[in-house]
């Protein structure tokens, strides 16, 4: 099923493991090693991102066996608000509160009733809004993990393929540490995202093409000398990168009162986010944090980029790539890796993947603005135009817990709404304020 994927990543695999660090060298924390989500072969922990048995992704395995629930909840809420309050079960060293980070997480998870009832979401609407962070992105959470790594690693530069949220969480982390910093974007990206990678004082590069084009133009400098030193967060530092959207999941949870919520509605990129909110979920389950319970995910896309909605739709195992034409350009990657384990998430819980089109999207937008004062970028649209397009056909029950992801700040795509502007202009006075019909 995954064949295709696999051979794609074969050669990278081959530029990465030489550089794999003695695992006796590494601190970072309850991590263990790195296994293959295909084949489950393991390999000590190091900057590598593709099995050299089955070019499968690796992903971090842990040992969480000296923990007992109650003592682990009560470490955890005693701990920092913001993600490191859940270092205990991250790949981070011990005293990693302690290091320069953009310390991101713990954002507000708003009870979204008016959203709701615009909806006829009877169980319990939640809009997890994690535009707070440093950044106005959920991307400060990966990136603050990928920074620890890099440390460990003994990396000197950071670096990244970004469709314009992660080039910015990847300059203000390095700022904050002291790295250097050069990113890598599509050359075409909104001003707002340009302005926003740039002012950190790192090097940002335009790159003539779509995100896969970029992300190609990475894989290959990490093969060269060019690259030494450097990490990539979403390339050779993947692995520990993605399991910051781990703490979504922990959040979420924690702030329903340790409780699975039960339905998510999750943005689709490279589809990461979805599969490491729902490795967190498992994760917490486990660890006996939360009850067991079944529990729904959908996915989100656009329709101009929509390659695991066509999939799933069609009943597909394996995700074609489409080239992206929408204005949601933070989920616009055509070929996303981890598309396929969205589709087997998806169908395991008994959830669905759904697409919405660019004027849903915009309206999406208004519409979570006027009901809950949140200004969404435009992945923020999708997933509340999807949530909205899955109650109407029936899909997302209605009378159950459900939450909704924002993960970026509506300032970053203002060209989405360019055309919002004054109810009315008049002179000042009243008469000209009645005329108007204001009064």
């Amino acid at each position: 099923m995954r064949k295709m994927r696999r051979k794609g990543l074969a050669s990278m695999a081959a530029q990465t493991a030489a550089s794999t660090t003695d695992s006796t060298t590494v601190d970072l924390g309850p991590a263990a090693a790195l296994s293959c989500r295909e084949c489950g072969h393991r390999v000590p922990l190091g900057p590598v991102f593709a099995c050299e048995e089955c070019f499968g992704p690796l992903e971090i395995a842990y040992d969480f066996s000296a923990y007992e629930p109650e003592d682990l909840r009560k470490r955890i809420e005693a701990g920092p608000a913001n993600i490191w309050r859940y270092a205990p079960l991250l790949p981070v060293p011990a005293d990693v509160a302690d290091k320069p980070n953009i310390n991101p997480g713990w954002t507000k998870l708003v009870k979204a009733d008016n959203l709701a009832r615009e909806l006829g979401v009877t169980g319990g609407l939640y809009v997890k809004d994690d535009s707070g962070n440093p950044t106005h992105s959920f991307k400060d959470r990966v990136v603050a993990q990928a920074l620890e790594a890099a440390r460990v690693f003994g990396f000197t530069t950071l670096s990244c393929s970004s469709t314009g949220n992660l080039a910015g969480a990847v300059g203000a982390a390095a700022a904050r540490a002291g790295f250097r910093s050069c990113v890598f974007i599509p050359h075409d990206l909104e001003q707002g995202k340009v302005v926003m990678a740039a002012i950190y004082g790192g090097e940002l590069v335009g790159i003539e093409g779509n995100y896969d084009d970029v992300n190609r133009f990475c894989s290959e400098l990490i093969g060269d000398p060019a690259g030494e030193g450097w990490g990539f967060v979403n390339v050779n530092l993947r692995p520990y990168y993605a399991e910051g959207s781990k703490t979504l999941a922990y959040e979420i949870c924690e702030q329903l009162g340790w409780k699975l919520p039960d339905q998510l509605v999750i943005p689709i990129a490279s589809g990461s986010q979805l599969t490491k909110i729902d490795k967190g979920l498992q994760e917490l389950i486990k660890l006996g944090l939360v009850e067991d319970r079944p529990y729904k995910i959908f996915g989100a896309q656009a329709e101009g980029c929509s390659p695991v909605s066509v999939a799933y739709k069609a009943g597909h195992d394996v995700v074609r790539p489409q080239k992206p034409n929408t204005i949601a350009k933070s989920l616009a990657i055509g070929n996303p890796a981890d598309g396929p384990y969205v589709l087997d998430i998806a169908r395991r819980t008994g959830g669905a993947v759904e697409d919405v089109n660019d004027e849903q999207v915009v309206e999406a937008i208004k519409l979570l603005a006027r009901t809950e004062g949140i200004f969404a970028e435009t992945a923020g649209g999708v997933t509340v135009g999807v949530t909205k397009k899955l109650v109407e056909n029936g899909v997302l029950d209605p009378s159950l817990t459900t939450v909704v992801l924002n993960t970026g700040d509506g300032l970053k795509t203002l060209d989405a709404v360019a055309g919002t502007g004054l109810t009315a202009t008049i002179r000042p006075n009243l008469e000209s304020f009645r005329e108007a019909g204001l009064a």
